[in-house]
């Protein structure tokens, strides 16, 4: 079995023990009315886009994200969030040198002896969330959990979603669905990317990602029957119904009552939190793998972090 499926049914407990860290690393973490960066490459930026729009949402500051080689030079923040799972990726590690002594940087990072721990000012390691598999799965999810912990969401509701979400069956049989596009809101577009990624990473399958309100602004010319729209947390009003003009499927654990809504949570269980449907895109990107005849631990073209000359 690959070593992708057990890292995807660990997020529950991972969650749980980032819950439990924490308090005590919250000195590392950004302070109410920090003005706050969060940098990384592919699912890491993606774990800090959401983590931006959900910082702000909270009131607790202006936060952004970016990819780490587009940090923009000369703009001031009071800290800078690197997250890396392997603490070796040239962008993270060259932005943190050059930001060494001018702004306050944390690393969230999977492996504590990795060079991105000596070049920043502090370190939360979480080295019970690395991971064997190429596809990033639950590091990322557990680094933005320990984030949401330190914002005051409530993990234990989450963990108790993602325990849900592991066990399920998967809403849409993958074998039936030619090309997916999940949108999101808000904090949840990041989530969007990252379920996109999953797909294009472990099973090469055509995925695309984009705001929940601007998908009727060109990317639905691209449903049809046979392809998928996947949407993460709130959705604007009337966009089941369109998608359901295409002919494509569509898949959205908080509505009810629309014959285009594929919905299969056990025991009639919807998720609270869109970080748990996360867990199911998650398994129907190595579903798709799968089927195709493909290793999801091991996706060509790919390694665990990208370490140019």
């Amino acid at each position: 079995m690959a070593y992708v499926h057990a890292e995807i049914a660990s997020q529950p407990d991972r969650w749980r023990e980032a819950a439990r860290l924490a308090p005590t690393v919250a000195d590392h973490l950004p302070r109410p009315g920090e003005r706050v960066t969060v940098v990384g490459c592919g699912t890491s930026w993606f774990m800090g886009m959401a983590y931006a729009g959900l910082r702000e949402r909270a009131g607790q500051g202006e936060t952004d994200a970016f990819q780490a080689s587009e940090f923009p030079a000369g703009r001031r923040y009071d800290r800078l969030i690197a997250i890396t799972r392997s603490g070796t990726t040239t962008e993270v590690l060259d932005l943190l040198a050059a930001l060494r002594g001018h702004v306050p940087t944390t690393v969230l990072v999977g492996d504590p002896a990795s060079p991105a721990v000596e070049l920043a000012d502090a370190a939360v390691p979480l080295p019970f969330a690395d991971e064997r598999s190429v596809v990033q799965t639950r590091f990322a999810t557990t680094a933005l959990a320990l984030l949401r912990a330190h914002l005051g969401d409530d993990l234990g509701r989450l963990a108790a979603d993602a325990e849900v979400a592991v066990r399920a069956p998967l809403p849409i049989d993958s074998a039936t669905i030619e090309q997916v596009t999940f949108l999101g809101r808000g904090w949840t577009v990041g989530l969007a990317q990252e379920a996109a990624l999953k797909c294009r990473e472990a099973a090469t399958f055509w995925a695309e990602a984009y705001p929940a309100m601007d998908y009727r602004h060109g990317p639905i010319s691209v449903a049809a029957p046979g392809r998928l729209v996947w949407a993460f947390g709130g959705i604007p009003d009337g966009l089941p119904e369109d998608v359901a003009a295409t002919g494509a499927a569509f898949v959205h654990s908080r509505t009810h009552g629309c014959r285009t809504v594929l919905t299969s949570w056990a025991a009639g269980r919807t998720p609270v939190d869109p970080m748990a449907d996360l867990i199911l895109a998650q398994r129907f990107a190595v579903s798709l793998a799968t089927s195709r005849g493909l290793d999801p631990d091991a996706p060509r073209h790919l390694t665990r972090s990208v370490v140019l000359a």
